[in-house]
Parts: structure tokens; sequence; C-alpha cells
């Protein structure tokens, strides 16, 4: 096994079983890659390698998004549902697209600011976590497309590197009325449309700065994401209904500040 296939495989990893969780798998994947010394073109790998993240997800929840598709014609809910996930992912598809050149020539590129975010986002994640939150929604079919679509505002937050995509989107979305098990559910569907955007308009703008060596690291990474994936997601609803969030705001603190200890250390 050489270097490109344990580097790919260990970012794979990272990847998996951070995408779903509110704790930044961009953040870990970029401060991995900068103490490890891997940089791929465009940073493309952090964003690309989310094609396993992504199947992970669809595999788990492919039952019920079959029922989901097979009722669309004759579920007045079914359309309504989808059309609140469409409506949510707008923001991000829209600010995403414009500032796409920004955020991963400026904002990947500031591992300080990554750690800081991250921090910061730990201590608003067990801020939110204690607060005594009385749900009005607890079925994610339920949410008012008014509350869909601000959620869908919270999302483009994670742009910013150690925000955290599934972190923002939870946070938001219990701040506005939403239990934590329909929060992370509702996270869970808006994160199959967003990062198949994310996925392909990178794909779209790095794919001629790609070598053969990094087109096996993502591979790699695709596969051990995948697996990781699964994991996190079969387990991540029930984790959060019994214990919150408390753990990964913690986490958060935690790297960040491990981060920044080891940027004075060794630069």
């Amino acid at each position: 096994m050489n270097e490109t296939t344990i580097v790919g495989a260990l970012l794979g990893l990272i990847e998996g079983l951070t995408e779903f969780i509110p704790v930044s798998s961009t953040a870990h994947l970029l401060l991995a890659g900068h103490f490890m010394g891997f940089k791929s073109p465009g940073n493309s790998f952090e964003v690309l390698v989310q094609l396993g993240a992504i199947l992970a997800i669809l595999s788990v929840y492919f039952a019920r998004l079959w029922t989901l598709a097979i009722s669309l014609p004759s579920s007045a809910k079914a359309r309504y549902f989808v059309g609140a996930i469409l409506l949510a992912f707008l923001p991000a598809a829209v600010i995403g697209a414009l500032a796409h050149g920004f955020i991963k020539s400026v904002l990947f590129e500031s591992t300080a600011l990554i750690c800081w975010v991250l921090i910061g986002g730990g201590i608003i994640l067990l801020l939110i976590d204690r607060m005594k939150l009385t749900p009005k929604y607890t079925d994610v079919m339920d949410y008012p497309l008014s509350l869909a679509f601000k959620i869908g505002l919270f999302q483009c937050l994670a742009m910013v590197p150690g925000t955290s995509r599934s972190g923002a989107t939870i946070a938001g979305a219990l701040l506005m009325g939403t239990d934590k098990r329909s929060a992370a559910e509702f996270s869970f569907f808006l994160a199959m449309p967003t990062m198949v955007g994310a996925f392909a308009l990178d794909l779209y703008k790095n794919y001629d700065k790609l070598a053969y060596d990094d087109v096996v690291t993502i591979i790699v990474g695709f596969i051990t994401a995948f697996i990781a994936g699964v994991i996190v997601v079969r387990g991540l609803l029930d984790f959060v209904s019994r214990h919150g969030f408390a753990l990964f705001g913690w986490w958060r603190i935690a790297i960040g500040s491990l981060g920044l200890v080891g940027l004075w250390l060794f630069g």
C-alpha cells in the first residue's frame, strides 16, 4: 500500500465519520491535510470525496426515498416535502455558485480561521444544547415552507470551513422550534441535493487539474467515506435523541484548540 492510498483512506475515513455530525468534515479534512502535507489541486479532494458520503446516505435511506419517489404523482404530502427540501437547497445553490472561487481560494486556505470557527461553533452548539427549547415541529414531512427556507439560509453559513453544514442546519432548526431528531433528519435529506450540487460544480471546475494519483486518492477516499458514512448515519439519530449535541460541541472545541496549538508549534 503506497502513501497515496494510505492518505486517501485516512482522509476518506475522516470524511465519512464527520460529514453528518455537526463538527465540520471540511475543517477536519483541511486540518488533517495541512499537518500531513497533503494538498489537492484546487482543494478538490475535500469536495469530491463527499461522493462516498452521498452514496452512504442514499443507501441507508433508499427504501424511504423510493417510497417517496413512487408516491409523488399521487401524494400531495410527498410533493410538499420534496418542494420544502428544494426550497431549503436554493440559497446554498445560488450563493455557492456565485462565491465558489472565493470560498475555495480564500476561505479554504485560512487554517487559523478554520480552527477559530471550530471553537466558536462548538461553544454555540453547547449553548443551544442547554437551552430549554419547546419543540413545535417533530415530523420533517410537516415542516412549513418558511421554516425549510430559513434552515436553508443557515446552511449557507457552512460555506465558511469549520462551521459544519449539518451543525448550521441543525442549530438553526432547533432555534426555530424543531426537536433534535427531526432536525438531524431534515439535515440528512437536505444534504443530498446540497452535496450532489457541490460535487458536480467542483468536478466541473477542477476535472482538468486532476492527475492519475489525484483520482486514485479520491477513489480510495470515496470507498472509506462510504463505509464510515453508513455506520454514522445508521446510529446518529438515536444518539442525538438520547444524548443531544454536547459531545460534538466539546469535540469541536478540542480539535480547534489542538489545531491552533499545532499551528503555533509547527506552522
